[in-house]
């Protein structure tokens, strides 16, 4: 395959031309790389080596004048603008900086296609005085504001480009205008021959520059269009070389090169629909895997990036085969680890307060950059310090709160959490201290940090230029400011990989492709929104103002992108076209109108496969856990201390879950409870009617002894509240409501209580909070088993014994209604509630036997109007003989179930075998 590059070169030696005395520009510098290689090739002499320099170079030499970045360029402008704006209308950098760096980008289009300033600018501002005209004048503030800042702009354009020209710098538009302005004496003053290769979208600067050389014989232009794209007067990969071939005079009397049939010739196009751009970077794998069992040398093999964000998925997904690897693009430097740890570091920042959020202060104390720095003798007190934060629920704390429950002192705890005081001088001094501190401890490890401190020096280098700007200029006056500049570096920065750039698979961006050929090309993300990226209009200039001076629109935009897809098709014998079948409106729409045009124009045969995963096909399936003999053991250990009521019906709900929170002491997830959790609520009610009855266990109650109790609920629910939610705030937002609640539950109670006893009902309290553990009598089973647990409240009423559990929930009559023995241990959501309460019944009469009959049930909070909602035998769902008294028959039928229960759960050869949960 003749390359491009090589033809033109040739064609160069066919002229007579001495290489060494020219000057070759191209669209990219990296294709200058290819230009030297193909210059060794093609050439079979010493010769010196020409100029090769890409078109920004030249025009930059031209111009004299030096590309800046856009942070500077932005900070210039706002130079310009606090010149000429009243101070009291002057709006604060960082508001400045998203509309301005907008009319930066309208700046450079002006100036790149050569639009008189003042025309433009005056057309601007009467469209957007006629959108607000109106006969009488009466226009608001705003609207005043508004039509004075268009007014302004050709004086902002004015005053900034000569502030640039004096410090000999500029935006790319205002370099190339300078060019223009130079070129008629730069050709006087030169001989030497430029060559233009490769271009295709030409602004008026860049056209202007060419033809006024090619006028006075200083250069040759080479053209890479093929005779399908520019014969074809719709085709848009032809659209600019067919401006440029009608509208250049120069090509009246000179012949146009070239013009090739490169394009017709065959080709093996295989298009893959795939879903997800995961499976995209799989495929490149499998595909690149086949092409080297073909061919092992890839040197003209190139991987497409039409979206650069699968950059990391494509190289996980190389095959181990593939040694020699080259990636033009580099890896962008706010998608490394460390990137995040400044935007944590940013963000809790900003907020300009001494007390910080605890998810703010675990995220960073646990960020992979900063946890090891608390380590010492092989014990990490960052991760102390968040379990204390979340025991003591710590939702706000300062620097000293961290300070006190902090088990060592620190020095990096103050200088990540010490106040930045909005100052921006004072944050990136911090910046570089944590950097040092960092780079300190990966020095000390010595386990491969190489990667790690190359991070680090990369991020080292921007606070630096974030200092320097700091310097140079007084406009980032706070926090919020400075982040700004700092994303928009961030943005800009990439982390630049080391390759040998003529061997081996080549991975790039679309751009990056220019003037480059290869035999193999595989090109992802052929979705519309990528290739080509679709309507985009970030610019104050409208869309029909643009039409009228001849500026580009996403049409051109478009253009060129056809042009650069159909180039690499051009002289590729074997292409690959990938695209998401997903739709996703954030990432790309549907397939790619080039995959349709390719199919429509049949020039070529195409193979379209749709690709879908490989999924294995497994059976729907429980889980199951063997009961070994440590598993066994294990059950004759908490069987010996005792088993629970709620930890048996755990088991009824799913075998599973008391495997894992009884055997393994999985406990769920503990975090700080911003707000009070259900059972933290039900913890203090619970509590809060303990200490009120306490003082009148063993008495028969009185309507007087329940009024003393109503004083006290507001104290003792604070109490309780400050012991069991530690430092939490109750004072306001929704632990506040929850707080109110649980008073109100309280006093709803203490209400029914007196009701009872205005009715005439007697009540003695017998116990409160009791505690009971019996042996079972289970012969089947050779070790010993207990019973364990906490009853609320026992009480006789009316000479009658009630065993009360209560529940902050809702709990409803027929929930504590059973027909069949056998279903209170099968039915956790009908049962799980008249096992409880049966088992508490059980216990406590095995501890001091009863005088049945005797009731036990529970009292529900939110459903306190049902009152003692009591145990119920009933005979059939509906109607029939209902029992709501208890006696030793129906505790004795308990038991066999409670019996067989355990026995299942103790029985080796029963596994824990996972339910559906419905």
């Amino acid at each position: 395959m003749n390359s491009f590059i090589s033809d033109v070169l040739q064609n160069l030696i066919d002229k007579g031309e001495d290489l060494s005395d020219l000057s070759f520009i191209l669209p990219s510098k990296r294709a200058g790389v290819f230009l030297r290689q193909e210059l060794s090739v093609v050439v079979n002499k010493t010769i010196f080596s020409p100029k090769i320099i890409s078109i920004e170079e030249f025009v930059e030499n031209l111009a004299q004048l030096k590309s800046s970045t856009n942070t500077v360029l932005l900070f210039e402008f706002y130079n310009t603008y606090i010149e000429l704006t009243p101070k009291n209308d002057q709006e604060p950098f960082e508001t400045f900086s998203k509309w301005a760096q907008i009319l930066l980008q309208d700046f450079n289009e002006i100036d790149r296609y050569l639009i008189p300033q003042g025309h433009i600018f005056d057309y601007l501002s009467a469209i957007k005085t006629l959108d607000h005209w109106s006969l009488e004048d009466n226009k608001t503030d705003v609207v005043k504001n508004y039509l004075k800042f268009w007014d302004k702009l050709k004086h902002y354009y004015k005053h900034y480009s000569e502030a640039l020209i004096r410090k000999k710098i500029g935006y790319q538009g205002l370099i190339y205008r300078e060019a223009v302005d130079k070129i008629k004496q730069y050709c006087v003053s030169n001989t030497q021959k430029h060559i233009f290769l490769g271009f295709n979208a030409l602004n008026t600067a860049e056209e202007t520059i060419i033809q006024e050389l090619l006028k006075n014989d200083l250069a040759y232009v080479f053209w890479d269009i093929d005779e399908v794209f520019i014969n074809n007067p719709i085709h848009d990969a032809g659209l600019f070389t067919r401006q440029h071939k009608a509208n250049w005079k120069y090509f009246n009397s000179n012949p146009f090169n070239w013009i090739t049939k490169n394009y017709s010739t065959s080709k093996n196009i295989q298009i893959y629909g795939v879903p997800k751009n995961i499976g995209q970077a799989k495929t490149i794998g499998s595909i690149l895997k086949e092409i080297v069992k073909l061919k092992p040398d890839l040197k003209n093999t190139a991987v497409i990036l039409g979206d650069e964000n699968l950059l990391i998925p494509v190289l996980n997904s190389i095959p181990s085969k593939i040694d020699n690897l080259n990636i033009t693009m580099g890896f962008p430097l706010n998608s490394i680890p460390l990137a995040s740890l400044f935007e944590q570091l940013f963000s809790l920042h900003k907020k300009t307060s001494n007390t910080y959020y605890y998810k703010d202060i675990i995220g960073l104390l646990s960020h992979q950059y900063i946890s090891p720095l608390f380590v010492l003798d092989n014990r990490n007190y960052a991760i102390e310090l968040i379990e204390t934060i979340k025991k003591n629920n710590l939702v706000y704390l300062s620097l000293s709160d961290l300070k006190t429950y902090s088990k060592i002192n620190n020095s990096i705890l103050e200088l990540v959490f010490s106040n930045w005081q909005n100052n921006a001088k004072i944050a990136i001094e911090t910046c570089f201290k944590i950097i040092d501190f960092i780079k300190e401890h990966l020095f000390l490890d010595k386990k491969g940090n190489i990667l790690s401190l190359e991070y680090l020096y990369r991020f080292n280098t921007l606070f630096n230029e974030l200092f320097s700007l700091n310097q140079s200029y007084s406009h980032i006056n706070d926090i919020s400011a400075l982040f700004s500049i700092y994303k928009e570096l961030l943005s800009t920065e990439t982390l630049d990989f080391q390759g040998e750039p003529l061997q081996g698979l080549q991975i790039m961006g679309m751009l990056e492709s220019r003037v480059l050929d290869f035999e193999t090309v595989i090109i992802s993300s052929v979705n519309e929104g990528i290739l080509p990226s679709g309507k985009s209009n970030n610019s104050f200039i409208p869309f029909d103002v643009k039409l009228e001076n001849n500026l580009p629109t996403y049409k051109e935009k478009d253009a060129v992108y056809t042009y650069h897809f159909y180039r690499l098709l051009q002289r590729a014998k074997n292409v690959y076209i990938l695209y998401n079948t997903e739709a996703d409106v954030l990432t790309g729409g549907e397939k790619s109108r080039f995959i349709n045009q390719l199919e429509l124009e049949d020039i070529h045969t195409i193979n379209h496969k749709i690709v879908t995963p490989q999924v294995p096909n497994f059976e729907a399936g429980f889980k199951e856990i063997i009961k070994t003999e440590a598993v066994i053991n294990q059950l004759k250990d908490i069987a010996e201390k005792g088993f629970s009521p709620s930890s048996l019906t755990s088991y009824i709900r799913n075998p599973l879950d008391f495997y894992y929170q009884k055997l393994l002491g999985i406990k769920d997830l503990e975090d700080v409870e911003e707000t009070v959790a259900a059972n933290t609520m039900g913890t203090v009610v619970h509590d809060t009617l303990e200490a009120l009855y306490l003082p009148f266990l063993g008495k028969v109650l009185v309507i007087e002894d329940v009024k003393k109790m109503k004083p006290l609920v507001d104290s003792k629910v604070s109490e309780f509240f400050l012991k069991v939610y530690a430092d939490g705030d109750m004072t306001k937002g929704k632990n506040l409501i929850v707080f109110e609640i649980a008073k109100r539950f309280v006093e709803n109670f203490l209400k029914l209580e007196i009701e009872d006893l205005k009715q005439g009902n007697t009540i003695k309290i017998i116990a409160l909070e009791q505690k009971a553990e019996i042996p079972l009598n289970i012969p089947e089973l050779d070790f010993t088993v207990k019973l364990k647990g906490t009853v609320d409240r026992v009480d006789e009423y009316n000479g009658v014994t009630r065993i009360i559990d209560y529940k902050t929930g809702k709990v409803m009559d027929n929930e504590v209604s059973l027909i069949d023995w056998e279903d209170v241990t099968s039915d956790y959501k009908k049962y799980s509630k008249s096992f409880q309460i049966l088992a508490y019944a059980y216990m406590l009469n095995q501890q001091k036997p009863f005088n049945f009959p005797i009731e036990a049930g529970i009292i529900s909070f939110k459903n306190l109007q049902s009152g003692f909602l009591k145990f119920t035998k009933r005979e059939q769902p509906r109607g029939g003989n209902k029992d709501t008294l208890i006696t030793e028959v129906t505790l004795n039928n308990y038991f066999q179930e409670l019996k067989k229960l355990i026995i299942e759960i103790c029985n080796p050869k029963i596994n824990f075998i996972e339910k559906e949960l419905k």
